[in-house]
């Protein structure tokens, strides 16, 4: 191989070895984004699942206070 073809062949592949390295810095940006955004909606799940619990409490508490204002008051309680 000569001298101009092996520049030719180094100039051929640097070029499509930055063709490549922009292509996954694209793929990396994509990639960080969609694990950002896994890991937001990672955090909505846990704060909605501690609201759910916290309002299972506050039903389950005020359950406890009708049974109880039933039974003082005498009123039958039935579930239709």
């Amino acid at each position: 191989m000569v001298q101009d073809e092996f520049t030719k062949l180094f100039t051929h592949m640097n070029k499509r070895f930055d063709q490549m390295e922009k292509r996954f810095d694209a793929h990396d940006k994509k990639f960080l984004e969609v694990l950002g955004a896994i890991s937001d909606l990672a955090g909505d799940i846990k704060n909605y699942h501690e609201e759910l619990l916290a309002l299972g409490h506050k039903v389950d508490r005020l359950e406890r206070w009708i049974h109880q204002i039933a039974q003082e008051t005498g009123v039958k309680l039935t579930i239709e």
